[in-house]
Parts: structure tokens; C-alpha cells; sequence
């Protein structure tokens, strides 16, 4: 595979004679680089704790069945790649703002807006307000260069191919907390979000969520997630651009409090090769 690489994210191409496929993978909340000028307050490990830690690993041989791999660098508690730019309160940062104008989100109100203030059940992340001029920085440096290239993929496929099919790759605690969508109720092994199939045609969604269960997985669509901002904001079915959140259970992979991987990793990255490897021939059968 082909590795390209910033400060915000990198970028994992097929190499040149692999069979490419109109379908790309992006991983925006594994990053494990946290900015100098981040001054959390909190222990590292509950920031730690926020993370898809494993995700872009998960996914990483997307390019043996010819697609690209994006991957976030920064951690999504630094700034959340999966919010709108202006998703956030004037009230929880200081200095003037010369961004668009903030429109909070019940995400916002939660203290995980564009840039998180808060972790789990209220716990602050912060001495203080954050400046609006980190806000900008963080915007300008992480979050923009990463959605361009979601914007990019997209450009290239449909250029190519007329259309192109995206999975936003994503994982979620096994069961939520007050506050979580969907409550505190245990969680099914994969959650795929294609908001209530606006995002992305039925055949693709359904695709996957045979395969999974041909594995022996549980699956939910849009219980309890629907997808975000990267799943909504460059999709378009009837432009033949097709995207779809996945969220997988972190009991399938990882020890939820250590954050190491457990024997069943393996098991659960063969899965996602065969997945990918299907995803692909799907796609190509499109052409």
C-alpha cells in the first residue's frame, strides 16, 4: 500500500495494478496524537477513554481490495472532525469569534460539540474557556484538511467511476449512559447509520448487514446511531453518492477498561477483511 501522511491525518492508497474499487473507508475518531497546545486539565486516560481506539488498524487493508483508507491523527476530544464547524457555544469559549455563526446542538449542550468540553458524565475538560483563536486553529490545521480529503474521495471516485460508496468507521461502548442515544440498554454488535436511508441506497446497507450476521454478529441499523456529519454532508444518493456509518461494539475487539485488544481482535480484523473484500466486489459489480 501506497502511505500518504500530515500533521491531521494519512492517507492509505492501493498500490498501482490492484484492482481498484469505487469505495472508500475514513476513521475519524482513532487518532492517537494529541497537539502540544491541547492543555487538558483531566488524566490522560479519561481523554484516552474517548477515542475508536483500534478502528484505523481495523480497517487498514482496505487497500489489498482496492480502496483508500483516512484516518484522523488528532483525537476527536481535541476536535471532532464528525460536527459541523459552528457547532458550538459562545458561552464555553472567550475572545471574539469571526467564524460562522454558532448554532449549539444538543451535542454542544452535552459539552461534545465541534470541540469537546466535557467527557463522559460532566467532567470538565478544561481550567478555563478555551480562545476562539485555538478554536480557529484547530478548524484551520485539523478539521478542514481532514474533511477536504473526504470531499477529495468522493471528487475522485464519481470523476471516475460516476459514483462512488464511502463506510465511516466508527465504535461505541457496548452500552451508553444516561444522556446516550438509545439509553443505557446494551448495544448490538454493529450499528450501521445511513439516517433512516438518506445517506445511502438500501441495497448497500442491507449488503453489509447480511454479511456481518452471515458472521454471526448482531446488527442494528440507526439504533441508536443514525450517523453524523461525514455520513450527511458529502452523501447524495441520487448523485450516485452513497455513505454509511458502522459502528462496532468495543466488547467485539478491546478490554473496555484497559483499552488493549483482546484475542477476539483477530477474529474481528479477518471479518472486516472478508467485509471489505465483499464491499468491493459490490461495488465494482455497479460499474
Amino acid at each position: 500500500m501506497k502511505k500518504e501522511e500530515t500533521q491531521a491525518y494519512y492517507i492509505l492508497n492501493p498500490e498501482e495494478g490492484v484492482d481498484a474499487a469505487p469505495l472508500f473507508f475514513d476513521s475519524p475518531h482513532s487518532g492517537k496524537n494529541y497537539p502540544d497546545d491541547f492543555n487538558y486539565k483531566i488524566p490522560f486516560s479519561e481523554l484516552h477513554s474517548a477515542e475508536d481506539a483500534w478502528i484505523d488498524e481495523l480497517y487498514d487493508e482496505a487497500p489489498k481490495y482496492g480502496c483508500r483508507l483516512i484516518a484522523a491523527k488528532f483525537p476527536r476530544s481535541y476536535i471532532d472532525t464528525n460536527r459541523n464547524e459552528n457547532d458550538l457555544d459562545p458561552s464555553e469559549f472567550e475572545g471574539e469569534w469571526n467564524g460562522p455563526a454558532p448554532e449549539p446542538t444538543e451535542k454542544t449542550a452535552m459539552g461534545k460539540g465541534l470541540v469537546w468540553m466535557r467527557v463522559k458524565q460532566n467532567i470538565e475538560i478544561y481550567e478555563g474557556k478555551v480562545s476562539a483563536e485555538a478554536i480557529k486553529h484547530r478548524i484551520d490545521t485539523y478539521w478542514r484538511p481532514y474533511h477536504n480529503q473526504i470531499a477529495k474521495a468522493f471528487d475522485d471516485l464519481c470523476e471516475k467511476y460516476g459514483f462512488a460508496y464511502h463506510i465511516d468507521c466508527h465504535s461505541m461502548p457496548n452500552a451508553g449512559v444516561p444522556g446516550d442515544p438509545g439509553g443505557t440498554k446494551e448495544r448490538a454488535d454493529f450499528v450501521l447509520g445511513d439516517r433512516d436511508g438518506t445517506t445511502c441506497e438500501s441495497g448497500f446497507t442491507q449488503t453489509v448487514k447480511e454479511f456481518l450476521e452471515g458472521c454471526g454478529y448482531s446488527v442494528a441499523i440507526n439504533d441508536p446511531y443514525k450517523g453524523v456529519i461525514l455520513v450527511d454532508r458529502y452523501s447524495d444518493p441520487a448523485k450516485g453518492r452513497h455513505s454509511l456509518q458502522v459502528e462496532i461494539n468495543r466488547k467485539l475487539y478491546m478490554d473496555q477498561i484497559s483499552g488493549d485488544k483482546i484475542p477476539e481482535y483477530e477474529k474481528l480484523k479477518e471479518n472486516l477483511n472478508g467485509l471489505m473484500a465483499h464491499l468491493a466486489e459490490y461495488a465494482k459489480s455497479k460499474m
